[in-house]
């Protein structure tokens, strides 16, 4: 072979590796189909497809001379073929032999030395197929399982057994799936199927390498720099003509004086000092008359050129945005080209469990960016493997619960906001054991022991992103090493995309993904903190806020203020970035700027000294050796040319939480070396009535803790030493009646007044309230702070 033919015979492998590819996602979703319950027509058409598309792949194999993979098609094909005209039964078996074919081609395809001997190994199941000569009265019977393991040897026409005819080889009025003249399509039983929709023809595409769309991507992307930078031409261009229009009305200004100056030296004496004086002075009003008119001339002409340039950039703005906009497009690729693969993934991985699963996938024409779809890929493939080993049930445990012996798993793809695609996997398994993942978390030292008493449902939920969290006892193949979905965060998060769980116990989990549809420009919001310029994400601002310093509270060791009738964390920008600079924002001032960030569902309050303008920004990645630097996404170029970081939100919050704490620490340790105080436990629910309740007992000189609700509660209060308990009653996991109650039943917490301050105002309340033995009952709808002290210094 000629060197011009071994460079042909690699560039058509090349593109025979797309196609086989293609055909094996077609033959493989044909095949997942046949596991359904279908009609007899439905089940001819799949099987026609899968037919053809494995004879065309067989055909395409032998072009490329790729013999070994040509073979296994030829017995694929042959096998097909007596599956067709009813000379095997379909069953899981038969199913089973024939995803191995795939398996097989697509292992020769990509990874040729791997398991050389599994090829030869399936040639014999298939052409045991092929050899089968029992055919029941009803046209439909299979080789028995021991005859498929030892595996016959193949014979050119078996006696019993008609030679297979490939599909050009089978005469036109006896093709299955050809249409007659009625229109009807021919079946496999030879009756008359429905008439078939004829598909509209494909446009007309062409292949690119998606190598060269990136690089194509990415100088189009570079133009929007170019852009920006016209549109601050633009800007100076018009502060220039702003500086001529004053010259020129400053020189209007002055027009009538040296009119008048002028005429006033005409009619004067005639002295020769004054004669000189006067050509002087007229030679000086000469040059203002002409200065005034250049200057009216030149504003002329730069009027017009700024118009030209502003023409300009709303051109070049319209071709960069529409070039980039179709460039995206062209790079935007349907969930389904990774969602194709997974019922097959998902089959596989059940039947090694032991259990049964339908994998039902919404929203696969939604497109995404296909950067995006290619880091989304393994978190997904994690999630579906948690939800297969952690939790879908085994069948037997499934109808001990009254489940259908099918576990459902769900992968929902949607459009949100029209910037964002979410993506939600839920199972309808067991749900997670929020116990069992916070014993993990303290055997891996995530947690500790404290911690762990005093966490909430959803810090809970958040630690299976911890890497090394997994309640499974076991190490397999497919999870137990915590590392999945640790992993996935990680990768959600360096896409600016976030991650949320919610779990029913018995009922099931669903971890919702939302992620940006695209990797390119963005809107940003410019601020400045600590004499510094940054960029924000627009899409992670909830909102911009001006409020006055007298706003912000002390909650709980930290620094809150109230927004919309939310208490929100607040910290300042330059200290969650370290940053020493001076301080810009006018300390005098009543005042403060706030952007409120919300990521994860999490919401903080950072205080800036500006905030600029929102623009549009490009992203770009720092590059070696800054690939990750916390708190910093990217940088971006402004018009002006210079280069300013871009915050990321993810880091911003986590090390807002981590200042609250060890601010909270601090605070603690100081107090500890401060005269005792009378010591309270407030108990409520609500964030706004807890804050409420702790300003009032503080300012009037009482240690305040907080407790979220009677557990919480229960929990301080075995730890910690307390005067006083002020509860309310309606609260989760455990009231305030169960607290009161608990509380009496203690022998070392008996004595401790409680004081129950609710929205429950029946008469039945107040006696159950009495009964439990509350020390007072006071009912928020009468309430007022005067009366709340004067209760509990009767009390203490």
């Amino acid at each position: 072979m000629g060197k011009k033919d071994e460079d042909l015979l690699i560039r058509l492998r090349t593109m025979f590796k797309v196609e086989a590819g293609e055909r094996l996602k077609a033959i493989t979703s044909g095949l997942m189909e046949l596991e359904k319950e279908l009609s007899s027509d439905t089940q001819a058409k799949i099987i026609e497809t899968v037919f053809r598309e494995a004879h065309s792949l067989k055909g395409a194999a032998r072009a490329v001379n790729m013999q070994e993979i040509e073979t296994v098609c030829q017995s694929l094909e042959g096998a097909l073929a007596r599956l067709k005209h009813g000379k095997i039964m379909l069953s899981s078996n038969l199913l089973n032999i024939f995803h191995q074919a795939v398996d097989t081609v697509g292992m020769l395809l990509f990874s040729p030395d791997k398991n050389p001997g599994e090829a030869e190994v399936l040639l014999k199941q298939l052409e045991s197929l092929e050899s089968c000569k029992d055919v029941s009265s009803t046209g439909y019977q299979s080789c028995t399982s021991s005859e498929i393991k030892e595996g016959h040897k193949p014979q050119t026409d078996p006696a019993g057994c008609p030679q297979v005819k490939t599909c050009h080889e089978i005469p036109a009025e006896d093709t299955p799936g050809k249409m007659n003249s009625s229109g009807s399509v021919k079946g496999i039983s030879g009756k008359s199927m429905a008439p078939v929709q004829e598909i509209p023809p494909s446009t007309e595409t062409v292949r690119i390498a998606t190598s060269k769309l990136d690089s194509l991507l990415l100088q189009i992307e570079e133009l929007l720099s170019v852009k920006l930078a016209a549109k601050q031409s633009a800007e100076n261009l018009l502060d220039f003509k702003a500086g001529i229009d004053l010259w020129e009305r400053e020189g209007a200004k002055i027009q009538p004086e040296l009119l008048l100056l002028r005429k006033y030296l005409e009619n004067a004496g005639k002295p020769i000092e004054m004669k000189q004086a006067g050509l002087l002075l007229a030679k000086v009003l000469d040059f203002i008359d002409w200065n005034y008119a250049f200057a009216k001339s030149l504003q002329n002409k730069f009027n017009e050129q700024v118009k030209t340039a502003e023409a300009d950039r709303l051109t070049l703005d319209g071709k960069v945005n529409t070039l980039l906009e179709d460039m995206k497009k062209a790079l935007m690729l349907p969930f389904s080209t990774v969602l194709e693969t997974y019922p097959k993934m998902v089959r596989d991985l059940t039947s090694r469990e032991g259990k049964e699963v339908d994998l039902q996938l919404h929203g696969k024409e939604v497109e995404i960016d296909k950067r995006i779809l290619e880091e989304i890929k393994d978190p997904l493939i994690h999630l579906v493997r948690n939800c297969v080993d952690h939790g879908i049930e085994k069948p037997d445990i499934r109808e001990l619960s009254q489940k259908p012996r099918r576990g459902r798993i769900t992968i929902a793809v949607t459009q949100v906001e029209g910037t964002k695609v979410e993506i939600a996997v839920t199972d309808d398994g067991a749900g997670i054991h929020v116990e069992k993942v916070i014993e993990a978390a303290v055997k891996r030292g995530v947690i500790t022991h404290k911690q762990a008493e005093n966490i909430g449902v959803q810090e809970s939920l958040a630690l299976i992103f911890k890497s090394e969290v997994s309640t499974n006892q076991i190490v397999t193949e497919i999870s137990g090493r915590g590392l999945g979905l640790a992993i996935a965060q990680e990768k959600v998060n360096k896409l600016r995309g976030s991650m949320s769980v919610e779990t029913s116990p018995g009922n099931g989990t669903s971890i919702r993904i939302l992620l940006p549809v695209t990797l390119t420009a963005l809107r940003g919001i410019m601020i400045r903190a600590a004499g510094q310029i940054f960029a924000l994400p627009t899409s992670n601002v909830e909102r911009v806020v001006r409020t006055r310093r007298d706003q912000i509270k002390t909650v709980e060791n930290m620094k809150t203020v109230l927004v919309d009738g939310r208490v929100i964390s607040l910290v300042g920008l330059s200290d969650v970035l370290g940053l020493d600079g001076e301080n810009n924002e006018d300390e005098k001032s009543d005042y403060i700027r706030l952007l409120i960030l919300c990521y994860a569902g999490k919401s903080i309050a950072f205080q800036v000294d500006e905030i600029l303008k929102e623009q549009e920004i490009l992203l770009k990645s720092l590059g070696k050796p800054l690939l990750r630097v916390r708190n910093i996404a990217g940088a971006t170029i402004l018009g002006s040319g210079k280069v300013i970081p871009v915050l990321n939100v993810s880091d911003l919050i986590k090390s807002a939480v981590n200042i609250n704490a060890k601010t909270s620490a601090m605070t603690v340790s100081t107090q500890e070396n401060k005269p005792k105080k009378r010591s309270v436990l407030v108990v409520e629910d609500s964030i706004t009535a807890r804050v409420l309740l702790k300003n009032i007992l503080e300012s009037s000189g009482y240690r305040v803790k907080t407790a979220v609700d009677g557990i919480d509660a229960y929990t301080n209060l075995r730890t910690g030493q307390f005067d006083l308990v002020v509860s309310d009653i309606e609260m989760p996991r455990m009231n305030g009646f169960d607290l009161t109650a608990k509380i009496r039943s203690d022998d070392q917490l008996s004595h401790l007044p409680v004081v129950l301050v609710t929205g429950l105002e029946s008469r039945e309340d107040r006696e159950r309230g009495i009964d439990v033995g509350a020390n007072a009952y006071i009912a928020k709808s009468s309430f007022d702070h005067s009366n709340l002290l004067e209760t509990i210094q009767k009390i203490i």
